[in-house]
Order: structure tokens, then C-alpha cells, then sequence
């Protein structure tokens, strides 16, 4: 054959691009024989695309005289199971390309994924021109790699014993994504449809559906039931276009049971060292929901979120109206008292 073949199926190769809770871009990597290798299926997912974007960037990288293939290719042969007979396996000789491939590709694929590696690559590529070298800091402290996992296990532990409102967890599960990026408008985007997602599953209402069919300025606090009643005089208009302040406790103990599911999930998938990317996260959470019986949200909605504001806008100003009302009545009652105690 043209390429080197290995005989075994001893090959550890893993790359993992994701940022860390500060948001820097980090890559983890597993390497072997000082290099890592990976199938045309594990790149395609590395980086997000379709396997035949994958093969169409790295046939142009032979083509255009980048690399040479009998270099950065190797053949490893690996056991699978067999497609007909149930039970039984076969063996493959299955073709991998090192890191000089992967880097190549990383800088050719238009995806999320690919603009953090350019951005990680980026940065070492200045790193080492200013210092005429450049180190991976934290391989360096301790002395192993794959770290994703472990700060993934610790922020999950944090997030699971804070004190942020449910689904607030869930957006910071959310936020450990291999392919999180705060600025992408799809992120904000998908955050609120978990939050739908949630809130329909526990009130078959969307957010701007909770706040306009449930704010009423005659009931008290606007029909705010999880909202604090020592808070009353505090209410402010902002408080009443959220969604959450209208939960009754039933609904509130039902959204904790389903987010401590989910993320008691989520630590495990930090145990057995999964990746995990948004579209997966989005996945599992409708996986338990269903596992609870709870229906799917589906659809928009019937109320948009300019309904719900406008409604809680009018309804604010009432309950301004008649607190302002019941502040001057009250303050008559004391002054009609103070004038009986001066006429004693």
C-alpha cells in the first residue's frame, strides 16, 4: 500500500476546541507518537461540517501541494461490529490524518467550530513569533491533558448548588458547549427557546404567553405569584414582563425536579468524558422531558413578546394608578389620626 499501515487499533487521538468560563478559546489534545490521528468522521465532527466538506478540503490540500499524503496519512486497522451478522465484529483498515492535516482543514472550513480553532491557532501563531516560542500553560502545571473535562465537572458542581433561578441553570449548562460562543446571535437566540421549552413543559404557556394570559392588576402583585410580597412596594415594570414571576409553586417545584434531572445528566456526561455541543444539549433536555411525560413545545406560540410587554405595560400602569391612590388614602388615615391625638 502507499501508506503506512499499523496493525492495531492502539491509537488515542481526541481533539476538543471549546471555551473556558472566561471565554478564552483553549484546545485540549491527546496525543500519539507526538502526534494526534483522526478519521475523516472525527474531523467532519471536530469541526462541525459534513464528512464530504471534509474530504473535498483535504483532497485540495494534496492537490495544491500542502501537505504530502504518504507522510500524513496512516492506515489503523480497527475492529467494528459487523453490519449483517448481529454479535459478530470485523476488522478495517480505516485511513487517518495527523495534526498537520487537521490544521490545514481548520484553516479551509467555514463553521463555528473552525473560526475557534483559527482563533486559538491565531494567537499561538503570534505567541511564538513575539516569543520565538509558545506553551500550553496548563499541560505545563499539570502535567496532563484533556482538562475540558475536569473544569466541565467543576462548573456543573457549581452550577447545580447555586442559587440562580432554574432555568438560568440550564442556560449555564448551556454556555460548557464545545461550540458556545457568546456573540453568535444564534446563541442568544437558542436561550430562549430553553426557556420556552421549559416553561411550556411546566405550564403548557410560552414566556410571552405566561405574561400576558396571567398579569392582572387587580389581583395582588399583578398575579405574581413567585414574586416576594415583602417586596409589594418594590414591584418595578421590568418585574412584571417576567415570565418566571408568574409560576405558581407547583409549577416552580416541577421546573426544579426537571432541572436537577438534567443536570445530574450533565455531570454524568462530564464523567464519562462526552463532548458535548448545544445541538445535544437541546436534545437531551427534550429526551427528559419526554421521559417525564411532559408535551414538546412545538410551535411559536400564539402570543408574540411584544404582546406580553405592551399587556404588562397597561397593566403596571393601573396597578402605579391604584397603589399611588391607596398611598394618598393612607396618608389622609394618618393625618386624620394625628389631628384626633392634638384634639385630646
Amino acid at each position: 500500500m502507499s501508506f503506512m499501515e499499523e496493525q492495531h487499533n492502539m491509537y488515542t487521538g481526541e481533539i476538543l476546541i471549546y471555551q473556558n468560563q472566561e471565554g478564552n478559546i483553549k484546545i485540549d489534545v491527546q496525543l500519539n507518537d507526538e502526534t494526534v490521528w483522526l478519521t475523516q468522521a472525527q474531523i467532519a465532527l471536530l469541526f462541525g461540517k459534513g464528512r464530504s466538506t471534509i474530504t473535498e478540503h483535504i483532497a485540495n490540500v494534496f492537490k495544491e501541494g500542502e501537505l504530502d499524503e504518504k507522510v500524513v496519512c496512516r492506515d489503523f486497522r480497527l475492529t467494528s461490529s459487523h453490519g449483517a451478522i448481529d454479535g459478530k465484529t470485523q476488522e478495517n483498515n480505516v485511513k487517518h490524518y495527523n495534526l498537520d492535516v487537521i490544521i490545514s482543514v481548520g484553516y479551509r472550513v467555514k463553521s463555528q467550530q473552525g473560526t475557534q480553532f483559527r482563533i486559538w491557532a491565531t494567537q499561538r501563531l503570534k505567541e511564538y513569533i513575539v516569543k520565538g516560542f509558545a506553551l500550553n500553560d496548563d499541560r505545563f502545571k499539570s502535567g496532563n491533558t484533556m482538562n475540558y473535562f475536569n473544569e466541565l465537572q467543576q462548573r456543573i458542581r457549581e452550577i447545580r448548588i447555586s442559587e440562580k433561578f432554574f432555568y438560568q441553570k440550564i442556560k449555564d449548562i448551556y454556555t460548557t458547549s464545545i461550540d458556545y460562543d457568546p456573540k453568535d446571535e444564534k446563541t442568544i437566540s437558542f436561550f430562549k427557546i430553553v426557556q420556552n421549552k421549559l416553561l411550556w413543559a411546566i405550564s403548557q404557556n410560552t414566556a410571552a404567553e405566561l405574561v400576558y394570559r396571567r398579569v392582572d392588576a387587580t389581583l395582588p402583585l399583578l398575579g405574581m405569584q413567585s414574586f416576594d410580597k415583602k417586596e409589594a412596594k418594590a414591584v418595578q415594570k421590568i418585574d412584571v414582563s417576567i415570565a418566571k414571576n408568574y409560576l405558581n409553586e407547583d409549577e416552580i417545584k416541577l421546573l426544579g425536579l426537571l432541572v436537577e434531572q438534567y443536570l445530574a445528566f450533565a455531570e454524568t456526561m462530564a464523567q464519562q468524558q462526552t463532548p458535548m455541543y448545544m445541538k445535544d444539549w437541546a436534545e437531551r433536555l427534550d429526551s427528559i422531558l419526554q421521559l417525564n411525560g411532559r408535551e414538546l413545545l412545538t410551535h411559536a406560540g400564539k402570543i408574540s413578546h411584544q404582546m406580553a410587554l405592551d399587556k404588562s405595560t397597561q397593566e403596571f400602569e393601573k396597578f402605579k394608578e391604584s397603589r399611588k391612590a391607596a398611598e394618598i388614602e393612607q396618608s389622609l388615615k394618618e393625618i386624620e389620626a394625628d389631628i384626633k391625638k392634638l384634639k385630646k
